[in-house]
């Protein structure tokens, strides 16, 4: 191997090193420390907030109010199913890839978060963006995850057609915005599960 050659793959082989050993620790928490001031790392509690009159959802036929969301999803069995089926509880919605190493390096604290919470009030969704759901399935069974995971159906719509990911957008129970953040954060904190809980209360 010439030197060109190990210059490339020096990065990667130092962030497996990182990523897939005890190193992972002290070097997210000094990665922590040091995005703390930048906002980058906590993410904010989320928090029910008014809906403006004109994103009102209308009345349907039926009488029931619509939920503003309607994102269809597919279960890692294929099984089709919308954002709407949710209405009722805070819904925790993250997109991410398995090969996007900010994605991976937040999960164990939503794996941590989905845990503690009452599934009959709040719902995660993960949205895998891997184009080989192959491979989505493997990381997460490799790595005996246990939250739910998603495939898109069709392009994601706003609010969670982000440029970034990771990407995570909290809904209260009728389907509004209650906290949007782009970027790697630690969720895993007794302030953002308290405020996750709060919005279902």
């Amino acid at each position: 191997m010439n030197r060109k050659n190990l210059l490339q793959w020096l990065p990667l082989a130092i962030f497996a090193l990182v990523l897939f050993t005890p190193l992972r620790i002290p070097v997210l928490s000094a990665l922590q420390r040091g995005l703390l001031a930048t906002g980058l790392w906590n993410a904010d509690a989320p928090t029910v907030r008014a809906v403006p009159a004109a994103a009102t959802p209308v009345m349907p036929a039926s009488g029931a109010t619509a939920y503003p969301h309607q994102l269809p999803l597919t279960t890692l069995d294929g099984q089709s199913v919308s954002l709407s089926d949710l209405k009722g509880k805070a819904v925790f919605v993250n997109m991410w890839a398995s090969w996007c190493p900010p994605c991976v390096a937040e999960m164990p604290g939503i794996q941590a978060l989905y845990k503690k919470m009452d599934p009959k009030k709040v719902a995660f969704v993960l949205i895998s963006l891997d184009e080989n759901p192959a491979k989505a399935r493997a990381m997460l069974k490799r790595q005996g995850y246990t939250f739910p995971v998603y495939f898109p159906a069709g392009p994601l719509v706003p609010p969670f057609d982000s440029n970034s990911i990771p990407s995570t957008v909290i809904l209260g129970p009728n389907g509004e915005v209650a906290a949007r953040h782009e970027g790697m954060a630690d969720y895993d904190t007794p302030e953002f599960e308290a405020a996750l809980a709060q919005l279902v209360r």
